[in-house]
Protein backbone atom coordinates (compact mmCIF):
# COMPACT_ATOMS: atom_id res chain seq x y z
CA UNK A 1 0.00 0.00 0.00
CA UNK A 2 0.88 3.48 -0.54
CA UNK A 3 0.57 6.89 1.43
CA UNK A 4 1.37 10.04 0.50
CA UNK A 5 4.54 12.85 1.85
CA UNK A 6 2.84 15.86 3.33
CA UNK A 7 3.47 18.50 0.50
CA UNK A 8 1.43 20.31 -1.51
CA UNK A 9 -1.01 21.24 1.45
CA UNK A 10 -3.14 24.66 1.18
CA UNK A 11 -2.00 27.48 2.79
CA UNK A 12 -3.54 28.80 6.03
CA UNK A 13 -4.74 31.82 3.93
CA UNK A 14 -6.31 29.47 1.62
CA UNK A 15 -7.92 27.17 4.31
CA UNK A 16 -9.59 30.37 5.85
CA UNK A 17 -10.93 31.24 2.73
CA UNK A 18 -8.82 33.87 0.98
CA UNK A 19 -8.67 33.67 -3.13
CA UNK A 20 -5.06 32.68 -3.72
CA UNK A 21 -5.34 32.29 -7.72
CA UNK A 22 -4.38 36.34 -8.66
CA UNK A 23 -1.73 36.43 -5.59
CA UNK A 24 0.04 33.12 -7.17
CA UNK A 25 -0.70 34.25 -10.75
CA UNK A 26 1.66 37.37 -9.88
CA UNK A 27 3.94 34.92 -8.31
CA UNK A 28 4.07 32.93 -11.25
CA UNK A 29 4.68 35.36 -13.76
CA UNK A 30 8.56 34.95 -13.96
CA UNK A 31 7.95 31.40 -14.34
CA UNK A 32 5.96 32.20 -17.33
CA UNK A 33 7.41 34.59 -18.86
CA UNK A 34 10.51 32.27 -18.64
CA UNK A 35 8.51 29.56 -20.28
CA UNK A 36 7.39 31.15 -23.14
CA UNK A 37 10.64 32.35 -23.79
CA UNK A 38 11.94 28.75 -23.81
CA UNK A 39 9.50 27.15 -25.33
CA UNK A 40 8.42 27.44 -28.97
CA UNK A 41 5.31 26.17 -30.99
CA UNK A 42 7.32 24.03 -32.75
CA UNK A 43 8.97 22.23 -29.27
CA UNK A 44 7.96 19.01 -31.43
CA UNK A 45 11.12 19.21 -33.22
CA UNK A 46 13.48 19.62 -29.46
CA UNK A 47 14.21 16.66 -27.27
CA UNK A 48 14.09 16.96 -23.86
CA UNK A 49 17.29 16.16 -23.40
CA UNK A 50 18.52 19.72 -25.02
CA UNK A 51 15.15 21.58 -24.77
CA UNK A 52 15.86 24.61 -22.40
CA UNK A 53 12.03 23.99 -21.13
CA UNK A 54 13.55 21.07 -19.29
CA UNK A 55 14.06 23.34 -15.68
CA UNK A 56 10.91 24.29 -15.82
CA UNK A 57 9.70 20.74 -15.99
CA UNK A 58 9.80 20.33 -12.50
CA UNK A 59 7.27 22.31 -11.36
CA UNK A 60 4.93 19.84 -12.81
CA UNK A 61 6.58 16.27 -11.89
CA UNK A 62 5.19 14.54 -9.40
CA UNK A 63 6.53 13.91 -5.76
CA UNK A 64 7.97 10.55 -4.36
CA UNK A 65 4.97 8.47 -2.94
CA UNK A 66 6.23 6.58 0.07
CA UNK A 67 5.51 2.97 0.74
CA UNK A 68 4.04 1.46 3.88
CA UNK A 69 5.74 -1.01 5.68
CA UNK A 70 3.37 -4.31 5.79
CA UNK A 71 2.00 -5.58 9.02
CA UNK A 72 2.49 -2.15 10.35
CA UNK A 73 -0.46 0.08 12.25
CA UNK A 74 -0.65 2.22 9.21
CA UNK A 75 -1.26 -0.52 6.57
CA UNK A 76 -3.81 -2.04 9.14
CA UNK A 77 -5.96 1.08 8.85
CA UNK A 78 -5.13 1.63 5.68
CA UNK A 79 -6.63 -1.93 4.90
CA UNK A 80 -9.39 -1.45 7.29
CA UNK A 81 -9.93 1.93 5.35
CA UNK A 82 -10.75 0.30 1.91
CA UNK A 83 -12.97 -2.36 3.96
CA UNK A 84 -14.87 0.50 5.18
CA UNK A 85 -15.05 2.32 2.00
CA UNK A 86 -16.60 -0.56 -0.05
CA UNK A 87 -19.62 -1.16 2.84
CA UNK A 88 -22.70 -0.77 1.97
CA UNK A 89 -23.59 -1.29 5.47
CA UNK A 90 -22.80 2.53 6.66
CA UNK A 91 -25.76 3.74 4.87
CA UNK A 92 -29.33 4.04 5.45
CA UNK A 93 -30.55 1.17 3.08
CA UNK A 94 -27.59 -0.62 3.29
CA UNK A 95 -27.32 -0.59 -0.23
CA UNK A 96 -24.53 2.61 -0.87
CA UNK A 97 -20.90 2.50 0.15
CA UNK A 98 -18.68 5.71 -0.22
CA UNK A 99 -17.56 3.73 -3.89
CA UNK A 100 -21.22 4.16 -4.82
CA UNK A 101 -20.67 7.87 -5.71
CA UNK A 102 -16.85 7.70 -6.03
CA UNK A 103 -16.24 4.61 -8.44
CA UNK A 104 -12.62 3.83 -8.89
CA UNK A 105 -13.70 2.71 -12.40
CA UNK A 106 -14.42 6.25 -13.17
CA UNK A 107 -11.76 8.07 -11.93
CA UNK A 108 -13.31 7.87 -8.11
CA UNK A 109 -16.37 9.90 -9.06
CA UNK A 110 -19.15 8.58 -10.56
CA UNK A 111 -20.07 9.78 -13.95
CA UNK A 112 -23.70 11.72 -13.03
CA UNK A 113 -23.60 15.39 -13.54
CA UNK A 114 -24.73 15.72 -9.82
CA UNK A 115 -24.47 13.14 -7.29
CA UNK A 116 -27.51 10.36 -6.19
CA UNK A 117 -28.29 9.89 -2.66
CA UNK A 118 -29.52 7.02 -0.55
CA UNK A 119 -32.81 7.66 -0.78
CA UNK A 120 -32.40 7.94 -5.20
CA UNK A 121 -32.47 12.19 -4.46
CA UNK A 122 -30.06 13.86 -6.63
CA UNK A 123 -27.89 16.38 -5.18
CA UNK A 124 -26.81 19.99 -6.33
CA UNK A 125 -22.99 19.34 -6.84
CA UNK A 126 -21.47 17.19 -8.27
CA UNK A 127 -19.33 14.09 -6.94
CA UNK A 128 -15.58 15.23 -6.85
CA UNK A 129 -12.66 12.69 -7.38
CA UNK A 130 -10.60 11.71 -5.18
CA UNK A 131 -7.35 11.14 -6.93
CA UNK A 132 -4.45 12.65 -5.09
CA UNK A 133 -7.19 13.29 -2.26
CA UNK A 134 -4.65 13.58 0.57
CA UNK A 135 -3.11 16.33 -0.90
CA UNK A 136 -6.18 18.68 -1.56
CA UNK A 137 -7.37 20.04 2.11
CA UNK A 138 -9.22 21.85 2.61
CA UNK A 139 -11.91 19.42 1.10
CA UNK A 140 -15.43 19.71 -0.59
CA UNK A 141 -16.12 22.06 -3.33
CA UNK A 142 -17.00 24.80 -0.77
CA UNK A 143 -14.01 23.97 1.89
CA UNK A 144 -15.41 23.10 4.83
CA UNK A 145 -13.75 20.44 5.75
CA UNK A 146 -10.30 21.21 7.14
CA UNK A 147 -9.05 17.46 6.78
CA UNK A 148 -10.33 14.26 5.24
CA UNK A 149 -10.48 12.91 9.52
CA UNK A 150 -13.21 15.74 9.44
CA UNK A 151 -13.76 15.16 5.70
CA UNK A 152 -15.19 11.39 6.35
CA UNK A 153 -18.26 11.33 8.35
CA UNK A 154 -19.46 14.13 6.25
CA UNK A 155 -21.04 12.08 3.67
CA UNK A 156 -21.94 9.10 5.98
CA UNK A 157 -24.20 11.18 8.33
CA UNK A 158 -25.61 13.82 6.00
CA UNK A 159 -29.37 12.27 5.19
CA UNK A 160 -29.08 13.96 1.87
CA UNK A 161 -26.65 11.19 0.71
CA UNK A 162 -25.72 7.66 2.50
CA UNK A 163 -28.40 8.77 5.69
CA UNK A 164 -26.57 6.62 8.46
CA UNK A 165 -27.49 7.16 11.51
CA UNK A 166 -25.22 8.09 13.86
CA UNK A 167 -26.52 5.75 16.82
CA UNK A 168 -26.30 3.03 14.08
CA UNK A 169 -22.68 3.52 13.32
CA UNK A 170 -21.30 1.66 15.81
CA UNK A 171 -23.47 -0.99 16.53
CA UNK A 172 -23.57 -1.90 12.62
CA UNK A 173 -19.79 -1.84 12.73
CA UNK A 174 -19.07 -3.73 16.03
CA UNK A 175 -21.55 -6.63 15.54
CA UNK A 176 -19.16 -7.90 12.84
CA UNK A 177 -16.48 -10.15 13.86
CA UNK A 178 -14.39 -9.33 11.06
CA UNK A 179 -14.85 -5.83 11.91
CA UNK A 180 -13.83 -5.73 15.38
CA UNK A 181 -10.59 -7.88 14.78
CA UNK A 182 -9.83 -5.23 12.10
CA UNK A 183 -9.79 -2.14 14.77
CA UNK A 184 -8.52 -4.16 17.68
CA UNK A 185 -5.40 -4.17 14.97
CA UNK A 186 -5.28 -0.98 13.73
CA UNK A 187 -6.24 1.17 16.79
CA UNK A 188 -5.04 -0.80 19.96
CA UNK A 189 -6.61 0.42 23.02
CA UNK A 190 -8.87 2.49 21.46
CA UNK A 191 -12.85 1.71 21.14
CA UNK A 192 -14.57 1.35 17.43
CA UNK A 193 -16.04 5.08 17.33
CA UNK A 194 -17.01 7.81 14.72
CA UNK A 195 -13.55 8.80 14.94
CA UNK A 196 -11.32 5.82 14.30
CA UNK A 197 -14.09 4.89 10.90
CA UNK A 198 -13.61 8.07 10.28
CA UNK A 199 -9.71 7.98 10.79
CA UNK A 200 -9.15 4.47 8.79
CA UNK A 201 -11.55 5.87 5.74
CA UNK A 202 -8.89 9.05 5.63
CA UNK A 203 -5.41 6.51 5.75
CA UNK A 204 -7.09 4.44 2.97
CA UNK A 205 -8.10 7.59 0.86
CA UNK A 206 -4.58 9.22 0.96
CA UNK A 207 -3.51 6.37 -0.66
CA UNK A 208 -5.56 6.93 -4.01
CA UNK A 209 -3.32 8.24 -6.07
CA UNK A 210 -3.19 9.06 -9.90
CA UNK A 211 -1.43 6.64 -11.88
CA UNK A 212 1.40 8.05 -14.09
CA UNK A 213 0.51 9.65 -17.83
CA UNK A 214 1.73 10.25 -20.71
CA UNK A 215 2.78 14.06 -19.34
CA UNK A 216 4.53 12.73 -16.49
CA UNK A 217 6.64 10.15 -19.02
CA UNK A 218 7.34 13.50 -21.54
CA UNK A 219 8.35 15.48 -17.68
CA UNK A 220 10.55 12.84 -16.92
CA UNK A 221 12.53 12.88 -20.43
CA UNK A 222 10.68 10.52 -22.95
CA UNK A 223 10.35 13.23 -25.97
CA UNK A 224 8.13 10.99 -27.86
CA UNK A 225 5.19 10.62 -24.82
CA UNK A 226 3.28 13.27 -25.63
CA UNK A 227 2.21 14.79 -29.42
CA UNK A 228 3.20 17.60 -30.85
CA UNK A 229 0.29 19.52 -30.56
CA UNK A 230 -0.05 18.46 -26.92
CA UNK A 231 3.02 20.25 -26.46
CA UNK A 232 1.95 23.30 -28.08
CA UNK A 233 -1.15 23.20 -25.50
CA UNK A 234 1.35 22.93 -23.03
CA UNK A 235 2.50 26.36 -23.99
CA UNK A 236 -1.03 27.60 -24.69
CA UNK A 237 -1.85 26.54 -20.59
CA UNK A 238 1.13 27.76 -19.38
CA UNK A 239 0.99 31.38 -20.88
CA UNK A 240 -1.76 32.91 -23.29
CA UNK A 241 -5.30 30.10 -21.92
CA UNK A 242 -4.34 31.24 -18.31
CA UNK A 243 -4.90 27.97 -17.63
CA UNK A 244 -2.38 27.56 -14.98
CA UNK A 245 -3.34 30.68 -12.97
CA UNK A 246 -5.38 28.14 -10.69
CA UNK A 247 -4.48 24.85 -12.28
CA UNK A 248 -0.95 24.70 -10.86
CA UNK A 249 1.44 22.18 -10.27
CA UNK A 250 1.87 18.54 -10.89
CA UNK A 251 -1.89 18.05 -9.36
CA UNK A 252 -3.06 20.98 -11.77
CA UNK A 253 -4.83 22.84 -8.47
CA UNK A 254 -3.92 25.73 -6.92
CA UNK A 255 -6.76 24.26 -3.80
CA UNK A 256 -7.95 28.02 -3.51
CA UNK A 257 -11.76 29.00 -4.60
CA UNK A 258 -12.77 31.15 -7.56
CA UNK A 259 -15.88 32.40 -9.09
CA UNK A 260 -15.56 31.25 -12.93
CA UNK A 261 -18.64 32.38 -13.98
CA UNK A 262 -21.30 29.83 -14.23
CA UNK A 263 -24.97 30.54 -13.03
CA UNK A 264 -26.92 29.64 -10.50
CA UNK A 265 -27.93 30.21 -7.10
CA UNK A 266 -25.51 28.14 -5.09
CA UNK A 267 -23.16 30.67 -3.03
CA UNK A 268 -20.31 27.81 -2.53
CA UNK A 269 -17.54 29.13 -0.54
CA UNK A 270 -18.87 31.99 0.57
CA UNK A 271 -21.90 30.02 2.63
CA UNK A 272 -19.12 29.07 4.62
CA UNK A 273 -16.74 31.76 5.00
CA UNK A 274 -19.25 34.76 4.73
CA UNK A 275 -18.45 38.78 4.04
CA UNK A 276 -15.99 38.11 1.72
CA UNK A 277 -17.17 39.54 -1.68
CA UNK A 278 -14.85 37.26 -4.03
CA UNK A 279 -15.88 33.94 -2.63
CA UNK A 280 -19.25 34.68 -3.63
CA UNK A 281 -20.26 31.83 -6.14
CA UNK A 282 -16.53 30.61 -5.89
CA UNK A 283 -16.36 26.86 -5.92
CA UNK A 284 -12.83 24.55 -5.35
CA UNK A 285 -10.13 24.61 -8.37
CA UNK A 286 -10.70 20.53 -9.18
CA UNK A 287 -7.12 18.70 -10.22
CA UNK A 288 -6.94 18.05 -14.11
CA UNK A 289 -5.80 14.65 -13.49
CA UNK A 290 -7.77 11.63 -15.68
CA UNK A 291 -9.87 14.77 -16.59
CA UNK A 292 -10.27 12.69 -20.13
CA UNK A 293 -12.52 10.39 -17.64
CA UNK A 294 -14.29 12.98 -15.71
CA UNK A 295 -16.99 14.83 -17.64
CA UNK A 296 -19.14 15.97 -16.83
CA UNK A 297 -17.43 18.97 -15.96
CA UNK A 298 -17.92 21.85 -13.31
CA UNK A 299 -19.36 21.33 -9.43
CA UNK A 300 -22.33 21.34 -10.86
CA UNK A 301 -22.02 19.21 -13.72
CA UNK A 302 -22.91 21.44 -16.20
CA UNK A 303 -20.58 21.52 -19.01
CA UNK A 304 -20.24 18.34 -20.76
CA UNK A 305 -17.14 18.21 -22.69
CA UNK A 306 -13.70 20.20 -22.66
CA UNK A 307 -14.30 21.80 -26.12
CA UNK A 308 -17.29 23.39 -24.19
CA UNK A 309 -15.43 24.19 -21.21
CA UNK A 310 -12.97 25.86 -23.32
CA UNK A 311 -15.66 27.97 -25.04
CA UNK A 312 -17.38 28.27 -21.39
CA UNK A 313 -13.32 30.22 -20.18
CA UNK A 314 -12.90 31.64 -23.66
CA UNK A 315 -16.32 33.56 -24.04
CA UNK A 316 -19.34 31.91 -21.82
CA UNK A 317 -18.37 33.19 -18.41
CA UNK A 318 -21.44 35.35 -16.52
CA UNK A 319 -19.68 38.89 -15.66
CA UNK A 320 -20.18 39.71 -11.90
CA UNK A 321 -18.29 41.33 -8.81
CA UNK A 322 -17.36 38.38 -8.03
CA UNK A 323 -15.77 36.88 -10.82
CA UNK A 324 -12.52 35.70 -11.04
CA UNK A 325 -9.97 38.43 -12.14
CA UNK A 326 -8.05 35.66 -14.33
CA UNK A 327 -11.20 35.29 -16.23
CA UNK A 328 -11.78 37.10 -19.24
CA UNK A 329 -11.52 36.57 -23.48
CA UNK A 330 -9.21 34.82 -24.27
CA UNK A 331 -9.57 34.80 -28.12
CA UNK A 332 -9.07 31.10 -28.71
CA UNK A 333 -8.07 30.12 -32.02
CA UNK A 334 -9.95 26.33 -33.26
CA UNK A 335 -6.10 25.11 -33.13
CA UNK A 336 -5.32 26.41 -30.04
CA UNK A 337 -8.55 24.93 -28.50
CA UNK A 338 -7.41 21.35 -30.38
CA UNK A 339 -4.03 21.68 -28.51
CA UNK A 340 -5.07 22.75 -25.01
CA UNK A 341 -7.40 19.79 -25.16
CA UNK A 342 -4.54 17.21 -26.33
CA UNK A 343 -2.44 18.68 -23.46
CA UNK A 344 -5.43 17.97 -21.18
CA UNK A 345 -5.70 14.59 -22.47
CA UNK A 346 -2.25 13.83 -22.42
CA UNK A 347 -2.59 13.98 -17.93
CA UNK A 348 -5.05 10.91 -18.18
CA UNK A 349 -3.18 7.67 -17.41
CA UNK A 350 -4.45 4.35 -18.68
CA UNK A 351 -5.60 3.11 -15.29
CA UNK A 352 -8.64 5.24 -14.01
CA UNK A 353 -8.42 4.16 -10.56
CA UNK A 354 -5.14 4.23 -9.07
CA UNK A 355 -5.41 2.38 -6.54
CA UNK A 356 -7.37 -1.52 -6.26
CA UNK A 357 -10.53 -2.51 -4.37
CA UNK A 358 -11.37 -4.74 -2.21
CA UNK A 359 -15.32 -5.76 -0.98
CA UNK A 360 -15.41 -5.89 2.61
CA UNK A 361 -16.68 -8.57 5.24
CA UNK A 362 -19.93 -10.81 3.86
CA UNK A 363 -22.48 -9.86 6.51
CA UNK A 364 -22.75 -12.67 9.29
CA UNK A 365 -18.38 -13.05 9.52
Amino acid sequence: MRTLHDQGKSSTATRRGNVTGSRLCRLLIPFLAALLAALSLDVASSSMASDPAASFLDYYRRPPVDTVMPGSVEARRIALGQMLFFERRLSHSQQMSCASCHNPALAWQDGRRTGLGDRGNRLSRRTPTLLNIGWSEPLFWDGRADTLELQAPGPLLNPDEMGLRADRLVPTVSRNAAYRRAFGEAFPGKPIALETVAAALAAYQRTIVSAPSPFDRWVEGDPGAISAAARRGFVLFNTTAKCAACHMGWRFTDDGFHDIGLPGADRGRAAIVPGIAPLEKAFKTPTLRSIAYRAPYMHDGSIATLEQVLDHYDHGFIARPSLSDQIGPLHLSARDKHDLIAFMKSLSSPSRSGAPAVLSPSKGQ
